[in-house]
């Protein structure tokens, strides 16, 4: 079963990748009109029925139950733990010192430059660091496995519809 991709091209309803975007591609030229949505028959999606769908949440079951899963599940939580406790404790900490020692906030640094300022510059540099950390962390430890896993379910599931 294919459908019309308002390009003048057919492509496969189950395809995520010409679904219209909330740009309003597909849209005639200049109108910036959205184009009508195109029904496709519940035939068309899963030609299978019942016992289809019930094979693809079985795999997806034995895939969260694998040991690759479990992997890079693990991995995630072993950075973003520890990560989001110790920025939580840092932004606490400057939070804690801002209300019971602004003394030792208001203690001049350098020029007009005291110590709550230069925490509260580290608060928006401790948040750039840890984003490139949590990126450097997903693309070398947590990406590759995760493609991988995507890969062999997108296949495993493309085996169970037929």
């Amino acid at each position: 079963m294919e459908k019309y991709d308002g390009r003048g091209g057919a492509v496969r309803p189950d395809d995520p990748w010409y679904d219209v975007s909330a740009s309003g591609r597909g849209a005639p030229a200049g109108t910036g009109a959205r184009p009508e949505p195109v029904e496709v028959p519940p035939q068309a999606v899963a030609p299978g029925g019942e016992g289809e769908a019930a094979s693809a949440a079985e795999i997806y079951r034995e895939v969260r139950a694998s040991a690759a899963f479990q992997e890079v599940r693990g991995r995630y939580r072993r950075f973003v733990v520890p990560a989001s406790a110790l920025f939580l404790v840092w932004y606490l900490a400057y939070v804690v010192a801002a209300t019971t020692a602004p003394a030792l906030m208001a203690r001049p640094v350098l020029g007009p430059v005291n110590v709550a300022l230069l925490a509260g510059l580290g608060q928006f540099a401790s948040t750039f660091v840890l984003t490139w950390a949590y990126v450097r962390h997903a693309r070398l430890r947590r990406d590759r496995l995760a493609l991988d896993l995507r890969w062999e379910t997108q296949q495993l599931t493309r085996g169970a519809r037929g």
